[in-house]
């Protein structure tokens, strides 16, 4: 576990499926993730091969943002989510979750990433690389 600015990262592979719908509503993220699906959030969190959060250093460790992936260890991890609570964005919990997942990850793991429109300059600034060779099969439902 690491800590920055009374954030405190880790690798929580077992978190609980209601704080994290929280999150990705609080986020915005909800607006195009299953929040109303319990199901689907469990099994999203429970195929993960990567789940870190930031939790707020202060009673009751309230979790304000949540980085899930899918990961060989080895060469790739895809970061199906990043989301921050809206009353935490702008402190630098984003850069620190990805900052994590780089440190539990090494330096021979490629971090990959697909952005909403609004988060594209965030990503821009934090020094990832905008790809421009990305495909995608839509879901039906």
């Amino acid at each position: 576990m690491t800590t920055r600015s009374k954030i405190l990262y880790a690798g929580e592979p077992a978190l609980d499926a209601a704080e994290f719908r929280r999150v990705l509503v609080e986020s915005g993220l909800g607006a195009n993730r299953p929040v109303n699906d319990e199901a689907r959030l469990k099994a999203m969190l429970a195929s993960a091969d990567l789940v870190l959060t930031a939790r707020r250093d202060a009673p009751g460790r309230p979790l304000v943002g949540v980085a899930r992936g899918v990961t060989d260890f080895s060469w790739v991890c895809y970061i199906s989510e990043l989301a921050v609570s809206q009353s935490a964005q702008g402190l630098g919990i984003g850069k620190g979750l990805l900052d994590e997942a780089r440190r539990q990850l090494g330096p021979t793991v490629a971090i990959a990433l697909i952005s909403i429109t609004d988060a594209v300059g965030f990503y821009e600034r934090i020094g990832m690389t905008r790809m421009a060779d990305a495909f995608w099969f839509g879901r039906e439902h």
